[in-house]
């Protein structure tokens, strides 16, 4: 009796949060497919299906938000921080993690990395708004390598925390063959931890796409994100929520299918040494 509650309890809370998440889901879609006309003030007349779906607020919002050159922009800031992120973040996550417990100054730094998560964006924000624009990096290169930055006090968790699971044996078999510590790491090391590269590839990704601050307030010129371009929408009078809720739906796309390919890699790194 105690077990068939306990699946009752653990089912409702189920069902809560599948409807917590598709109802802003279907919100969206439905927006985004009707017309301004079809728009009231009353609830009935939001949550109402449209009249007749058809792609012409898709096609305005690609227009407004100059789509493509968007995508591109995002696209390019997103995979140069990933590449970077997993090559350089990996590389230390395997230093300190396998001298954090033999070495006090190894863990002292890993302690002061990893103190950077709890710094808010906002303390930083002025003092690098000046000094990328004093060092010529207010574009989308500096963007980069914040993001390289802002990233590696977690992703170094990660990745120091799910070494953990690989046996020091392999490394000490490369050795005695002959390899190097650097050959060792991209022979042995680097390979065996592609559920972790799958982790903090979708973790950094996500932040990275869906970022509108950093690029706002760093790069200068014509050049846009995915998430600026969603600013064109919103006026001194108002809000478009049309055309504004089907350019949300464009963005949304990419990251939704980059997490559904690498879904399987990422359980399977949280669950075998994100949280160690």
């Amino acid at each position: 009796m105690k077990k068939e509650k306990k699946n009752i309890g653990l089912t409702i809370i189920l069902i809560l949060g599948l409807v917590t998440i598709l109802f802003p889901v279907y919100i969206t879609v439905v927006i985004a497919f009707k017309q301004p006309s079809e728009m009231t003030n009353s609830i009935s007349g939001i949550l109402s299906l449209p009249a007749h779906w058809n792609l012409d607020n898709f096609k305005e919002a690609m227009r407004v938000t100059d789509f493509w050159h968007s995508l591109g922009n995002s696209l390019f800031i997103t995979l140069a921080t990933i590449i970077l992120s997993v090559i350089i973040h990996s590389l230390i996550g395997y230093v300190l993690g396998r001298c954090k417990t033999k070495n006090k100054f190894y863990n002292g730094i890993y302690l002061y990395l990893v103190s950077g998560m709890f710094v808010p964006f906002a303390i930083l924000m002025m003092p690098l708004v000046k000094q990328t624009a004093y060092m010529g990096l207010s574009n989308m290169f500096g963007v980069i390598l914040l993001y390289t930055v802002f990233y590696l006090p977690m992703n170094t968790m990660l990745y120091s925390g799910y070494l953990t699971n690989l046996p020091l044996a392999l490394e000490e078999a490369a050795y005695v063959d002959g390899a190097s510590t650097w050959k060792t790491f991209w022979t042995i090391i680097f390979p065996n931890m592609k559920s972790m590269h799958a982790t903090v590839a979708i973790l950094t990704a996500l932040g990275t796409w869906n970022d509108v601050m950093t690029p706002l307030v760093i790069m200068s010129g014509d050049k846009t994100t995915l998430p600026l371009a969603q600013l064109n929408f919103q006026s001194q009078f108002g809000t478009n929520y049309n055309l504004a809720f089907a350019s949300y739906l464009l963005a949304l796309l990419p990251i939704v299918i980059f997490y559904i390919v690498c879904q399987k890699q990422i359980i399977a790194g949280v669950a075998n040494g994100a949280v160690k």
